[in-house]
């Protein structure tokens, strides 16, 4: 209780300190994951947080996992150190029922429905926008929880070359360096990045003694390209690749303590891009895209297990100004998934989805409407008909209300259906639907902002594991819950802190979901002096619910609180040394049941910007 008194405190009684003694922050920048239009931050319905390149650059994470995890309404569980598993829980959902996005292209596994967000480091990152709740009507599929759209890094301003290296605890190794910039109309970027580390014994054995007690270290590389050439004000062709490659080491509890275990994951992407405007009503975009994540296990260098998704996608969406204010979109959409996996002989390894969605967006002075809809048919279950209808009100000049309705739906996913039987497929299973509802108020003034959001989610037909492992439907999952936000500038001081409290419940068997806190926040707070930008973080979560991988049974993860420091010095207006000190006070904390945390460590990293 303490912390949520902590946490609520610091998000409103901010409220009372004195607006008028600081400038006016201009709201200019643009963003699209909401409705796919572009439109400014202050005027989406849509709970919706953006991540720039200078809240990456003072968080000093290495990936996005750990930079997701300062967000209200997302927890991240992680299975050991850097590069482990992770899965992101977004407003008590599922981590397959939350859509990744890397610059609008779908880079999920077909087989498991969610996307290996560990192995995607921040040294290719420009930018993150974060959606949370239902926004199928715009996305399609694993979209009830939201989205998650990373966008990477682009060439503007003259050619310049960035670097960064550095170390720290456990071994752990960084090294990035891109150029780029535009010439002549042609906009370029191109980065790559190397990330190791020796890292912590993954499980505890301790509590699961046929673990292996050697260090689960981590490696990565990672690349990335783009560019993009302007024809003329009105028509641009861009092309893009990326690729990052992780091998981690890990633990598992039902093998021999002298197992060595190595997962080796790559995602990558390619994409074409046509953007036209017509005129100044009508903007064009086609693209032609695809994306890979390919994944293999070996013990003890032999391969027992691969599987390889690659998802090869199409879209052609236009944007029209119809009136002052009023614009509506329209696209077309193909998707056609195809899974290799040798080791596995699913029933069925390729479908293809169609798919055609409409929206509206409206400005009626002080009044905000937006409306989605959207029909996806697959190939293997049939049709999904989804839609939104939100509305905004501004008053009192620095006020917004929110509301919106919307409903949504996530397709089986390949292990959820086409399995062999034996091993816990059911192609019986039907498609998860979703009905959501919120509210918000939110208050935006001076460089101040605090938004309250409170949600309620009805998933039917949610997919879980039985008794025996195999993928069954129940009635109904039921979460609600309250979001409550808050970032203020205050000259050379900044502050951001976040409160989640959430009942994700299982009414089957009315328990809390696995892995997900009723209560969780962070407060984040830093100073900029000369040349120095210091800060600090304070991160709390709940008590958590899991399962006890030897015994099966039921257990309790308890609450934990860690500091983490961080300190940037500019040595001159191209070079800087930063550090992070995370988990200051050493604190002994699990995620998940049995998988050990880093515990304290130390990264000090130069970083160059010409």
């Amino acid at each position: 209780m303490k912390y949520k008194l902590l946490i609520v405190g610091a998000l409103f009684g901010a409220l009372s300190l004195p607006f008028a003694a600081y400038a006016e922050t201009p709201m200019e920048l643009l963003i699209v994951t909401p409705t796919r239009m572009p439109e400014p931050l202050d005027q989406t319905i849509a709970d919706t947080t953006v991540l720039d390149e200078q809240d990456i650059r003072k968080a000093g994470a290495p990936d996005v996992p750990a930079l997701l995890r300062s967000l209200a309404g997302v927890e991240v569980a992680q299975s050991g150190g850097l590069g482990s598993q992770s899965s992101v829980f977004m407003r008590g959902t599922n981590s397959n029922q939350v859509l990744v996005l890397l610059d609008g292209v779908r880079i999920n596994s077909a087989t498991t429905g969610a996307t290996a967000l560990e192995h995607i480091m921040l040294d290719n990152v420009q930018r993150i926008e974060v959606v949370r709740g239902n926004v199928s009507s715009l996305y399609g599929s694993e979209a009830i929880g939201g989205v998650i759209q990373i966008f990477t890094k682009q060439g503007q301003g003259s050619p310049a070359i960035n670097a960064s290296a550095g170390m720290g605890s456990h071994d752990t190794q960084r090294l990035a360096a891109g150029y780029s910039g535009n010439v002549n109309g042609t906009s370029f970027s191109v980065n790559a990045g190397k990330v190791r580390t020796g890292g912590v014994s993954a499980i505890n054995p301790q509590i699961a003694p046929n673990a292996n007690p050697n260090n689960n270290g981590y490696d990565n590389d990672s690349f990335d390209a783009q560019v993009k050439h302007a024809t003329d004000a009105y028509h641009s062709l861009s092309a893009s690749v990326f690729s990052t490659r992780g091998n981690s080491s890990y633990d598992s509890a039902l093998g021999a303590p002298t197992d060595l275990n190595n997962l080796a994951d790559d995602i990558e992407k390619f994409s074409l891009a046509s953007d036209d405007q017509f005129g100044g009503m009508w903007h064009s975009t086609v693209r032609l895209a695809q994306g890979i994540d390919d994944s293999q296990t070996y013990t003890n260098g032999a391969q027992t297990w691969s599987a390889q998704t690659r998802s090869n996608q199409f879209s052609w969406q236009n944007n029209l100004k119809i009136a002052e204010g009023q614009r509506i979109s329209f696209s077309v959409e193909h998707l056609g998934q195809t899974i290799t996996a040798p080791t596995t002989p699913y029933t069925l390894t390729s479908r293809k989805v169609n798919s055609l969605m409409g929206g509206y967006i409206g400005e009626y002075g002080a009044q905000h409407v937006q409306l989605n809809l959207r029909q996806d048919r697959y190939s293997d279950f049939g049709t999904a008909s989804t839609g939104l209808l939100g509305y905004g009100l501004t008053f009192g000049d620095n006020w917004r209300a929110t509301a919106s309705i919307s409903s949504a739906f996530k397709a089986p996913t390949f292990n959820d259906m086409y399995y062999p039987v034996a091993w816990g497929g059911n192609p019986s299973l039907q498609p998860e639907r979703s009905r959501d509802k919120e509210i918000g108020l939110h208050y935006a003034k001076n460089g101040q902002r605090v938004d309250a959001v409170y949600f309620v989610n009805r998933i039917s037909n949610f997919i879980v594991l039985d008794a025996a492992y195999a993928s069954i439907n129940i009635p109904m999952a039921r979460i609600t819950g309250q979001e409550l936000s808050y970032a203020g500038d205050f000259r050379n001081s900044h502050l951001k802190a976040s409160a989640t409290f959430q009942n994700p419940l299982n009414d089957t068997t009315g328990l809390i979901l696995p892995r997900r806190a009723k209560e969780f926040g962070n407060i984040t707070a830093t100073h900029d002096m000369d040349r120095w930008s210091v800060g600090g973080e304070v991160r709390y979560s709940g008590v958590r619910q899991d399962t006890d991988q030897v015994t099966s049974g039921s257990v309790t993860l308890p609450s934990y609180t860690v500091l983490n420091l961080t300190a940037r010095y500019r040595i001159d207006k191209n070079l800087d040394v930063s550090a992070q000190l995370q988990n200051l006070f050493d604190r002994d904390y699990s995620e998940v049941y049995g998988y050990n945390t880093l515990g304290r460590t130390l990264f000090v990293g130069l970083n160059y910007q010409q």
